[in-house]
């Protein structure tokens, strides 16, 4: 009898296993809704690589491993969930610069403000005097490919004087890299100076520029390759070793460029006829080459991104009053809008779009472009309600 009961308990605690085990079951998200991921052929070195770089991402920095006295986050991720665009409550804030002189505000906590603090230290202020701008963080993914546009290819595309008249010009950034930059043989220079590629403005000059800023001014980490400290502006040993910040950047070059989604809808193939007949495509560009690169699978590579990389006058009412570089203030680089669609899923299920997340919904962030984009926009105004959600549902897909 004792046997036949002990049979019974272990029947009905299999069938618990097998309940939970159907009840718990998770789908795995299809490829074209992740960003994360790597791109096709990399090494099993490399592979390895990669996992270091992701591991780092999400290492969260305390008092003991260096972050602060002041900073913004306590990780990567913390401002890149999903490898995904940041929300408002991530947003960075940039002071101190109002043109090309330079920034007069560095030696007071510039360029970006550290809005938070660890026990027994102060959040900084932004000085009086200082003009400000908010950046909300962008998507990690395919940055690997926008990286290895040439700058041939990006001044090619710049028309500053907008000399085929269709209303579009689109320059590129001279800065002064740092001097652990290392410019490939093809790189374009100008009295000096080089083109920057990433940032709002264009500002930073490659995924090492990127890293190590946002190393030292969002965690307040010191690395090798940025030793002073920002809150007392002295030398320090580094905080982060030099292998896990190359990780970090070697991560960021093989994330796998967003895949578009229903690319065989016909609304979506209508609406990406409207985008090119209002010539968002102007800026927006639907394809680029990579040059070459040291990583293989990125190297000579057509893709899409919708972006021309360069800045472009947005308008009275996306000037901000701050600028970097040899920006101007009502100049903005084109963001890359794959991706755009996965939004939502790393900003808490919301948009919010434009540099500083002003905008929350596709549309919104369509009428608020002017200046260069002031015809499009008209041109999107003018449309029949079928044609703007096609168009809508198009950027969405991206």
């Amino acid at each position: 009898m004792k046997n036949k009961i002990s049979h019974i308990l272990i029947l009905i605690l299999l069938l618990i296993g097998l309940t939970s085990c159907e009840t718990s079951y998770v789908d795995i998200p299809a490829d074209d809704e992740l960003l994360d991921g790597t791109i096709d052929g990399l090494s099993s070195s490399q592979l390895s690589q990669f996992l270091r770089g992701d591991a780092a991402v999400n290492e969260v920095f305390t008092r003991e491993t260096g972050l602060g006295s002041t900073f913004v986050g306590t990780s990567c991720i913390n401002c890149h969930a999903g490898d995904g665009k940041g929300h408002l409550f991530t947003t960075l804030t940039r002071f101190g610069q109002v043109d090309e002189t330079g920034n007069q505000f560095l030696n007071q906590g510039g360029p970006q403000l550290q809005n938070r603090a660890l026990p027994g230290f102060l959040p900084e202020q932004i000085p009086v005097g200082a003009t400000f701008s908010k950046f909300t963080p962008p998507a990690f993914s395919g940055l690997g490919f926008l990286q290895n546009v040439t700058d041939a290819d990006l001044l090619t595309m710049a028309d500053p004087n907008d000399s085929d008249g269709d209303g579009i010009s689109g320059t590129v950034n001279w800065i002064v890299i740092p001097s652990y930059s290392i410019p490939s043989s093809a790189s374009i220079t100008k009295s000096g100076k080089h083109i920057g590629q990433f940032g709002k403005k264009a500002s930073a000059f490659d995924l090492l520029h990127q890293s190590v800023n946002a190393y030292n001014q969002d965690m307040g980490i010191t690395s090798f390759f940025s030793p002073k400290d920002h809150y007392s502006n002295l030398e320090i040993d580094p905080e982060v070793a030099t292998n896990k910040v190359n990780d970090v950047v070697f991560y960021l070059n093989v994330l796998k460029a967003p895949i578009q989604r229903n690319k065989n809808d016909e609304v979506v193939n209508q609406g990406k006829r409207i985008f090119k007949q209002i010539n968002c495509t102007g800026c927006h560009k639907p394809e680029l080459t990579t040059g070459y690169s040291s990583i293989s699978p990125l190297s000579f590579k057509t893709f899409s991104p919708y972006t021309d990389l360069l800045l472009h006058d947005m308008g009275a009412g996306l000037d901000d009053g701050y600028t970097e570089g040899s920006a101007k203030t009502f100049e903005w680089r084109t963001p890359a809008l794959w991706g755009i669609g996965l939004s939502e899923n790393s900003q808490g299920g919301n948009f919010f779009l434009m540099h500083d997340g002003r905008a929350n919904s596709i549309e919104s962030a369509i009428l608020m472009h002017g200046g260069e984009a002031n015809n499009s926009k008209t041109g999107y105004q003018n449309l029949s309600q079928s044609d703007r959600e096609a168009l809508l549902k198009f950027i969405k897909s991206l």
